[in-house]
């Protein structure tokens, strides 16, 4: 079954680049500032960065720079960014962006995979890059501002050069080459076009409706997909004015929103947790913000109401991917409807399908499955590397997302699992693969896993199991790696092991330490998530006769199945389940009976054995257990209980 935006597909323009589609509106709007500085408050105008764009390219090409080189740009969030980037694109060139938090050995890697020319970057991290270019071929290195060693980007404003007339073939010729792990692997080059960027902005157009009379905050990094096209390319190619921040301060971010009445904050969820749950938020006005859009990485229910509810204002999120330039799913306007958990429907000229892991049968509503994308976003393939770009996108077209989902009735996709092995911390990207290999260079290991773990915050966290052949403690472990990676790839977890789980062919079987994490991090959870109030449910039962007593209680476990399976957020009781067939025939997995068991325990106070749930019960033993349990004990609403029981017995199940 293929999925389908519900609005009409809109003309994708191809008589432009991306340079020109973005400044359409520079001359309309040249005494509008396009950006400003949210630290030193200077500001540019569009004419002003139109002028700059074209001044810069001259000069560039005057230097040699041409049709197809690469400029990397390993820099905080500054206004003059999108000078470098479209300077470049205008010349047909290419720019990679570069996480400013790599370290030397990770910038070198990505400047000689992707043949860098050029590096551009700040003052503060010259040491970093010039460490890294003496192990590249790039040839000349510029600087914003000035540094020791590189050559002041301001010079090539001043060193005009005639602009040449470049060809370029917007389907074909390449403007961005992000760094993204795919499914698997080392970090590989994501090849997008002139037309990807261009397209998405259109696409995007529908379900993100800014205008000149919006302010951004530029908080997410130029360097992510998500931060250079969603928002930057985007609020320019809108009018809007963007507010740069270089690097994340709550209360520099609260400023920037009260002084320059920011309306839209495209955020991820760490930013959205503080702004929830942070004091300090209560001292500033942030009245005129009307839209928070939330991408990386999910987004919970409960906290999305609650930082609705506390600023006033709505919160979206949407789905996407750099190799889909990025958006794909979302929320299709302001007054769309928003379902809990969804991540919204495909945009216009976007065709999505739930496909089935193992037999590629395309599955229908309510159905999991890995999701597939198609549409003119996608990228066109990783440098270099055909055997990767075979597996990501199909002959037909399809990009294989490696993310498990599934769609309503109404086209309104859920993401619930994945099956690539890509870590998602903070909303960056973390191959399990090159953590291990940094891990195997200890002479103290002797082999080791990399899992992502379930963190509250981050999303997930890297954890590290390790075989020792010498001696060395966790926290030493620990400490080697943080010294060879960004901070957000850092082993945040350790566990020492006398074995890694392997197929015989030697692969790790990731998925058995994944769920054993799950599960001992759940079981953790449900020994300190005590219960401290009761639902009316228990009042329901306590005033019904015996039979409407046993009809509540199946309702209520259901309701709870249902819940697990994630199959309908919006359950009916009345959905055709078997009472009958054991839990783990419908579906249930031992993460998905732990989540039972603990939703269980925490609303009503019974805690379900979980030799129940694992060993063939059904819902019609969990009802008949829980009615014993309640007589038993009397239950009523307010009654407290001693939670011995739960703590002794998830310990027996704690991995």
């Amino acid at each position: 079954m293929i999925f389908r935006s519900p609005y009409a597909d809109v003309p994708i323009r191809e008589d432009l680049t991306l340079t020109e589609f973005v400044l359409q509106r520079a001359r309309e709007l040249a005494d509008k500032p396009a950006l400003i500085d949210g630290l030193t408050y200077d500001k540019i105008t569009y004419g002003q960065l139109a002028d700059s764009i074209r001044k810069v390219a001259g000069s560039l090409a005057a230097r040699g720079f041409k049709k197809g080189d690469v400029l990397a740009m390993y820099s905080y969030n500054l206004p003059e960014y999108p000078i470098a980037f479209h300077a470049v694109a205008t010349l047909g060139g290419v720019t990679t962006t570069v996480n400013p938090s790599y370290t030397p050995e990770e910038l070198a890697y990505q400047l000689n995979d992707a043949g860098a020319k050029y590096l551009l970057t700040v003052p503060a991290l010259i040491d970093r890059a010039l460490a890294a270019a003496s192990q590249s071929k790039v040839e000349e290195l510029f600087v914003f501002g000035e540094a020791a060693g590189a050559t002041p980007f301001s010079v090539l404003s001043e060193d005009f050069g005639e602009l040449p007339e470049v060809p370029i073939d917007i389907r074909e010729d390449l403007v961005v080459l992000p760094y993204s792990s795919g499914t698997t692997g080392l970090p590989k080059g994501v090849m997008l076009t002139h037309y990807n960027l261009l397209a998405n902005n259109q696409q995007v157009k529908s379900c993100e409706p800014m205008s000149e009379a919006d302010t951004i905050i530029g908080l997410l990094p130029f360097f992510h997909i998500y931060g250079l096209q969603t928002f930057l390319n985007y609020s320019l190619y809108c009018g809007a004015t963007i507010v740069t921040m270089p690097q994340f301060d709550l209360e520099s971010f609260l400023t920037i929103i009260q002084k320059y009445k920011v309306t839209r904050a495209p955020l991820v969820p760490p930013i959205v947790l503080a702004l929830a749950k942070h004091p300090i938020v209560d001292k500033y006005d942030l009245s005129s913000l009307r839209m928070i859009m939330s991408g990386a990485a999910p987004l919970s229910n409960e906290l999305t109401k609650e930082c609705e509810e506390r600023l006033n204002c709505k919160i979206k999120q949407g789905y996407g991917l750099t190799e889909t330039s990025p958006a794909s799913i979302a929320v299709l306007d302001e007054g769309g409807k928003i379902k809990p958990g969804s991540v919204g429907q495909c945009i216009p000229n976007t065709e999505c399908q739930i496909v089935d892991i193992d037999t590629l049968k395309p599955l229908g509503a309510k159905e999991r499955g890995e999701l597939w994308i198609r549409g003119p976003q996608v990228m066109k393939g990783y440098l270099n590397n055909p055997e990767a770009t075979s597996e990501a996108i199909d002959s037909s077209g399809w990009f294989h997302t490696g993310d498990i989902g599934y769609a309503d009735e109404e086209g309104y996709f859920y993401i619930v699992d994945r099956i690539k092995e890509l870590i998602k911390c903070d909303g960056y990207q973390v191959a399990p693969a090159e953590l291990e290999a940094v891990l195997l260079t200890n002479p103290a290991i002797a082999d080791a896993a990399v899992i992502p773990s379930p963190h509250r915050s981050s999303g997930e966290v890297p954890k590290a199991f390790v075989v020792l052949k010498g001696e060395a403690t966790p926290s030493e472990i620990m400490e080697f790696v943080a010294a060879k990676v960004a901070p957000y790839k850092r082993i945040r977890r350790l566990e020492i092991t006398d074995k890694i789980p392997k197929s015989a062919s030697g692969k790790i079987l990731r998925r058995i330490l994944v769920e054993r994490e799950k599960m001992a991090r759940l079981s953790k959870a449900v020994k300190e998530d005590l219960p401290t109030q009761r639902l009316d449910l228990l009042q329901e039962l306590e005033d019904a006769p015996g039979s409407k007593r046993s009809e509540l209680m199946v309702d209520y476990v259901k309701a709870q199945v249902l819940k697990a399976l994630e199959i309908q957020p919006d359950y009916n009781p009345d959905d055709n389940l078997d009472l009958e067939k054991p839990l783990i025939e419908m579906g249930l997995n031992s993460l998905m009976n732990l989540e039972l068991k603990n939703r269980i325990y925490t609303e009503i106070g019974v805690d379900v054995p979980i030799q129940i749930l694992m060993g063939g019960g059904s819902i019609t033993e969990v009802v008949n257990f829980l009615l014993e349990k309640l007589a038993l004990k009397s239950i009523i609403v307010g009654a407290s209980f001693s939670t011995n029981e739960n703590i002794e017995d998830m310990e027996e199940i704690s991995l």
